[in-house]
């Protein structure tokens, strides 16, 4: 499998070299600013590619679809950067292929750097520590954005942070919480804990945050755990159309008037907004409502989906 990635990834990367020079048309070095790689490289790319005989009246690689659609939802939600993989059939195959390009574009962001690196839970998530290969410097870190949750063992966020932080070679820190309190007044006590609160504050100290979304559908590890399970009718008809960290957001990406809005172990969706680095790495028909309202809303500057959801965002009003 570790082939088959390396394969994907220098397909995808030669695809996006040659999109942007000879479709985008932008410049060898605004080409290699971006994708975080030499000039020299971007130029042997490029010269590749012309050799091959690849470039027609139109770029022939594969994957050149998933380039432009990249490139348009970058430009319409205004990101730093969106990575677009084919659509398959296979739900977990889906998910695999999402959250591998999502471990190669976190690679290459965090690769010999001292950073903090905040992740959340979610099994697309597990696939993509799983294809980290970078190694940052040694005083980095990593930390679980939110609380845990009940089930879901090798998706939850203490398993993906450890994960995480052993693919990395660095310490790993936990918000040691449910992800949801029974009201504001528990949480605020569990909040006495020093080291709790600690973690909470490296959590927005962090400079990279890796997350992911969630659908309210009934099948949804988020949506078993009791507390939302007896209110998850009241904060559908409140607006939610979907959970982001944890908080239930409308379609416009703000968070409901709810008290497990109020009652949450996790970074708030607003201190995300403030990192230099954060990627949405999620997708399916089903999360579109809430991509989109994460991305309305500003949550992050990068982000990591399939293609018919890539489309879907293109779609109608922003």
């Amino acid at each position: 499998m570790s082939e088959d990635l390396g394969d994907f990834d220098e397909e995808l990367e030669r695809a996006r070299v040659a999109w942007l020079y000879f479709i985008g048309g932008q410049t060898q070095q605004e080409i290699a600013q971006r994708m975080n790689i030499t000039r020299l490289k971007v130029n042997k790319i490029i010269g590749q590619v012309r050799e091959s005989g690849s470039v027609q009246v139109n770029v022939s690689l594969p994957l050149t679809d998933c380039i432009e659609l990249a490139d348009q939802v970058s430009r319409r939600y205004e990101l730093l950067e969106a990575v677009v993989v084919p659509d398959l059939d296979d739900y977990i195959e889906q998910k695999r292929v999402i959250g591998e390009a999502a471990g190669s574009l976190a690679s290459k962001l965090v690769d010999e750097r001292d950073m903090g690196i905040g992740i959340s839970s979610g099994r697309t998530l597990s696939f993509a520590v799983r294809s980290l290969h970078a190694r940052p410097r040694s005083e980095s870190w990593v930390v679980g954005l939110t609380g845990g949750v009940t089930s879901g063992s090798s998706t939850n966020t203490f398993e993906v942070a450890t994960a995480c932080a052993r693919a990395l070679n660095v310490e790993c820190h936990y918000l040691t919480a449910p992800i949801y309190c029974a009201n504001p007044e528990s949480r605020n006590a569990l909040l006495l804990n020093d080291e709790l609160t600690d973690v909470l504050a490296r959590t927005e100290i962090a400079d990279i945050g890796i997350v992911s979304c969630g659908a309210l559908t009934q099948d949804t590890s988020l949506t078993q755990i009791r507390v939302v399970k007896d209110n998850l009718d009241t904060i559908l008809k409140r607006g939610a159309v979907g959970e982001f960290m944890g908080c239930f957001l409308d379609a416009r990406g703000h968070p409901i008037d709810h008290f497990l809005n109020e009652s949450i172990i996790a970074l708030p969706p607003d201190k995300l907004k403030l990192k230099p680095i954060s990627i949405l790495v999620s997708g399916g028909i089903k999360k579109i409502p809430i991509i989109r309202a994460v991305l309305r809303a500003g949550y992050v500057n990068r982000l990591v989906t399939n293609e018919s959801v890539a489309r879907a965002l293109l779609q109608g009003p922003r």
